[in-house]
């Protein structure tokens, strides 16, 4: 669980510097680099979705197990 309280908050920290940059992009009227910002952002969170959905799947799959065993 501390591998993936680690992944969490380094994956917290990326999207924030993101966001930074993405706001400060916005500021500065730079379209194009908003554009890869947002890329980069959406990214991330469809990674993080996939995190969340093997995770699910895994403790589905282990009580799964476990009711068809006991």
């Amino acid at each position: 669980m501390s591998s993936l309280n680690a992944t969490l908050n380094f994956l917290w920290a990326f999207l924030g510097t993101r966001l930074a940059r993405l706001s400060q992009a916005r500021q500065d009227a730079d379209r194009g680099a908003s554009a890869v910002e947002l890329a980069i952002i959406t990214a991330v969170i469809i990674g993080i979705a996939g995190i969340v959905l093997a995770a699910i799947n895994f403790f589905v799959t282990n009580e799964s197990n476990t009711i068809r065993g006991g």
